[in-house]
């Protein structure tokens, strides 16, 4: 258990794999309650089940984060579930990666809905409460191809991550001593992620990259440290990669 984790309630959004499947696992392990989002129930519930028989606290709700309402019945939820929100995690994100001249528009406005819109709909949700409660903690999933452009075929995909840090950092700045805001930037790490690309070479080329992978756990790890640092300090950014990735 982590004094500064144990009791914290902990909102984790695309929470049914990958980087958020084991964030709530992990944090639970440490004595959070987590609140898992996802659109898939059934996967949300089976990790609910999992993280209660291990002796955990866990709720879910199935939530689009393309939807305003959705999040903000999220963050309902944990109120009513366990009376307070400590945690905002805006996880979920899609990754589809093509040259922009292939002209996947469709694919582009997925992306922006999900990681920049879903983001910010998870703040709006979120900051309320906080505000309220005089103490809060985002943590948003950027990327370090939100710190360096990832192409050919990541163009679009980078800029949805680079506004994620941007607005992190003016949220960091404008919502005062006693929110914090921490901005997770991973490289290849194991999870769905990779196989958002509907372009077939772009898709190949993604499944060669993501061969050395580190496992999610290791985003787990990298959040849970920021969340259990005192109220007076605010962890701002992480980047983690492979020891073998240079990008």
């Amino acid at each position: 258990m982590s004094k500064n984790i144990e009791g914290k309630v902990v909102v984790i959004t695309g929470a049914s794999s990958g980087l958020g499947e084991s964030t709530a696992r992990h944090l639970a392990s440490l004595g959070a309650s987590v609140v898992l989002a996802a659109r898939r129930e059934d996967r949300l519930n089976a990790i609910v089940q999992d993280i209660t028989a291990a002796g955990g606290k866990a709720t879910a709700l199935a939530a689009d984060v393309t939807r305003r309402e959705d999040l903000e019945n999220l963050i309902q939820h944990a109120v009513a579930s366990f009376g307070r929100v400590d945690v905002m995690i805006n996880n979920a994100g899609l990754m589809a990666i093509s040259p922009i001249a292939e002209l996947r528009v469709d694919e582009w406005d997925r992306m922006i809905d999900i990681n920049i819109k879903g983001v910010m709909y998870g703040i709006a949700a979120a900051l309320p409460v906080f505000q309220k409660q005089d103490s809060g903690h985002f943590i948003n999933i950027s990327s370090v191809a939100g710190i360096k452009v990832f192409s050919p075929g990541g163009s679009v995909y980078s800029g949805t991550k680079y506004a994620v840090r941007a607005i992190s950092d003016g949220l960091r700045h404008e919502v005062g001593k006693s929110i914090r805001t921490t901005t997770i930037e991973p490289g290849a790490v194991d999870s769905e992620l990779k196989f958002g690309s509907g372009h077939e070479a772009s898709s190949q080329a993604v499944q060669e990259f993501y061969k050395s992978a580190i496992p999610a756990e290791s985003v787990a790890r990298a959040i849970a440290f920021a969340i259990e640092q005192p109220a007076d300090v605010d962890i701002n950014e992480i980047v983690l990669r492979p020891t073998s990735q240079d990008f």
